[in-house]
């Protein structure tokens, strides 16, 4: 037999899903929810350890620099205000000055600059944050009904 005349089997015809009972429906809801927030967790955990890894980084070469900086200034200061005395004809306190003067107009300027750098930088986790209000949006959101 063929076409219409074909008897159904059992194992041809796909399960109907049964509707779940309030407590099956809230108990998946509260499983979603925990889902949800151990992902975001887990999505913010992630964030801060890269941000945290950039920001070490930074750091010790930050310092490393701060450090090299720090001796070869010394060593050029010196040089300079020699310099400054012997070919400006100026006293050495008045090379030392002109120096001074010079190294914190610099200063200023890159004080400036770093708190510009400072501003700019935003070390919290805004992806993270962005994705956590979307969803706390969205959930308490009242949804239309169907």
């Amino acid at each position: 037999m063929t076409g219409i005349d074909t008897p159904t089997r059992a194992a041809d015809v796909p399960p109907v899903p049964a509707a779940g009972t309030v407590s099956e429906l809230v108990s998946g809801i509260i499983g979603d929810v925990q889902k949800l927030a151990k992902q975001q967790m887990d999505m913010l955990r992630a964030e801060v350890r890269e941000d945290m890894s950039r920001t070490k980084q930074a750091l010790v070469m930050g310092g490393i620099g701060v450090a090299l900086l720090t001796v070869g200034g010394i060593a050029l200061v010196f040089g300079l205000v020699y310099l400054l005395r012997d070919q400006a004809g100026l006293s050495e306190w008045a090379a030392w000055m002109v120096f001074a003067g010079i190294c914190l107009a610099g200063g200023v300027v890159l004080g400036f600059v770093a708190r510009n750098l400072f501003e700019s930088f935003n070390p919290l986790p805004d992806k993270t944050f962005t994705a956590l209000q979307e969803n706390l949006t969205w959930q308490t959101q009242p949804q239309p009904q169907a």
